[in-house]
């Protein structure tokens, strides 16, 4: 371990809210989602003008928050890190035709968000995605509806998105992501836990009929006790 020299007398402070250490410290476990929170603070409170936000090429960009994660070239670590803060609610997130923005999640940056969903409130060099409108005549490759609505495509959540094609009806997919667009939760996490909901608790188009959890019939036979049942 390399021997740290000490806090210069007149260094710069960055200012971190109370509630940080009584509430949401606690609850941290991912030492990546950790860092990654305190960096935003640290890049937040040097920012100027409103609303006060941070993208996500920023924080891409950022050699010190980069080195401190450990991270790959493809971000899979920050973009993990940045998708725990925001399911914890620590920050809230945007996703914008060029980018995506982070900010603190307090009342006011709630209220910016919504004015600039509205299209109230303008940032330089940046609009809203606007959800894409899905057809069945016209359905988009999976991968580009990600991209579209979600952001950048890392090689884990293809992979997952894999596996969710060979689970899930391709309309389910799409219905979906029009939720996840719906609701402002940009991620394949919110994504996948509708389709896993939807799979277990029917969905209101009908029940889905692969789930072999429940449709199996071999399923007594297969287990610990298939010796009591019969065919």
């Amino acid at each position: 371990m390399k021997q740290f020299n000490g806090f210069p007398v007149k260094g710069e402070y960055a200012p971190v809210p109370l509630a940080f250490f009584s509430t949401l410290l606690p609850e941290i476990t991912d030492i990546s989602e950790l860092k990654t929170t305190l960096h935003l603070f640290r890049i937040l409170y040097h920012k100027k003008g409103y609303p006060r936000f941070v993208s996500y090429n920023e924080l891409a960009a950022d050699t010190s928050l980069i080195m401190s994660l450990q991270d790959t070239p493809n971000g899979k670590i920050l973009r993990h890190s940045l998708d725990l803060a925001v399911k914890r609610g620590t920050i809230l997130s945007l996703t914008l035709d060029r980018d995506e923005i982070f900010l603190l999640n307090t009342r006011q940056d709630k209220e910016s968000i919504k004015k600039i969903q509205d299209g109230e409130l303008h940032l330089p060099n940046l609009t809203p995605k606007q959800p894409v409108e899905i057809s069945v005549e016209d359905r988009p490759n999976i991968f580009s509806l990600y991209e579209e609505n979600i952001g950048l495509l890392t090689p884990m959540i293809a992979e997952e998105i894999k596996e969710a094609e060979k689970l899930y009806p391709a309309s389910w997919i799409n219905d979906a992501f029009k939720e996840a667009v719906k609701a402002n939760k940009r991620s394949w996490r919110f994504i996948s836990f509708l389709l896993e909901r939807w799979s277990t608790e029917g969905k209101k188009n009908g029940t889905y009929q692969r789930n072999l959890k429940t449709t199996d019939p071999d399923k007594y036979f297969k287990d610990k006790y298939g010796r009591f049942f019969q065919r």
